[in-house]
């Protein structure tokens, strides 16, 4: 098999840098990818699995948003700093840095997701079709199912998560702990995790500014800005092809992600059975079959 060449670069941003990676040839004449990771405050790498949709045709791009991975940390900065308009800016900015603001797909996993329908509803006239991937259309519901999943935790489990948190500890070894007993079984589901995804929750571990700011301590105890975040009442304005993406443990459950079937205008929906929060990982072959599949039959 051809190996794909692949190229590194940083796209000024202000006084900061917005890290990217492009996998593939922009210059080839297909619609390049562009691939939104999520938290807030992760990285690039556990969403590496999709550079593979190259392989299809299409260039892929990843990149690292502002304060994360290989891009401008700003540790110093305060909570409010941190805001969805930023990074939709900092979107805008890498598409034209890139040259590919007139023709381009998006593919946002998790807060990517958000990010990505933030962008598509204000129907760029490059957007060609959006991938929305595990992803919740409204915080609050996120953070209702995020409660229900919870109460079918061994009660030890639960009752370490209340006790620290009523108290704000969360740096404590068995919260830690508690917290991946819920990760094991709604965000990724493989044992040993794999590389990539521990590369990016190591990395968060050593700068949370971002994730803390507008996250907050997991992903399950929301009390940073995004708490009350929703599109729901802007989704009908989306009108590119549009494909959801979930799995069946995943923490974005069917009633997270309804709002994103409802109310965009021809959306199709890919279940993976045996997946979580990652089935870009989880289930890997047949994400990727299924991105491309979409891409085909869209662009």
């Amino acid at each position: 098999m051809e190996l794909i060449k692949s190229h590194e670069g940083f796209a000024p941003f202000g006084d900061y840098q917005t890290w990217y990676r492009v996998t593939g040839d922009l210059d080839g004449g297909r619609t390049p990818l562009v691939i939104l990771h999520g938290g807030p405050g992760c990285t690039y790498d556990y969403v590496d699995a999709y550079k593979d949709v190259a392989a299809g045709g299409y260039p892929v791009i990843h990149y690292d948003q502002l304060g994360n991975g290989r891009s401008t940390h700003l540790p110093q900065m305060p909570s409010s700093f941190w805001t969805v308009k930023l990074f939709m800016e900092e979107l805008d900015n890498l598409l034209e840095h890139l040259g590919i603001s007139d023709r381009y797909a998006l593919l946002g996993q998790s807060w990517g997701g958000m990010l990505a329908s933030e962008h598509a509803v204000q129907r760029p006239a490059g957007l060609r079709c959006l991938v929305i991937a595990n992803s919740p259309a409204d915080m609050r519901t996120w953070v209702r199912e995020a409660n229900r999943l919870r109460e079918k935790l061994p009660k030890d489990v639960q009752a370490t998560l209340l006790r620290h948190e009523a108290v704000g500890d969360y740096t404590a070894a068995d919260y830690i702990a508690a917290t991946r007993v819920f990760y094991d079984r709604h965000v990724c589901r493989l044992n040993p995790w794999p590389d990539e995804v521990a590369r990016t929750f190591a990395q968060v571990d050593a700068d949370p500014t971002v994730y803390h700011a507008m996250t907050g301590p997991n992903e399950f105890h929301i009390i940073g800005s995004t708490k009350d975040w929703s599109i729901v009442d802007r989704l009908p304005q989306i009108n590119v092809p549009s494909l959801l993406i979930s799995g069946h443990y995943d923490e974005a459950t069917p009633l997270v992600v309804k709002p994103y079937l409802d109310l965009i205008p021809g959306i199709r929906w890919a279940l993976f059975e045996n997946s979580s929060h990652m089935p870009h990982v989880e289930e890997r072959v047949a994400c990727m079959g299924t991105v491309v599949k979409f891409l085909d039959e869209s662009l």
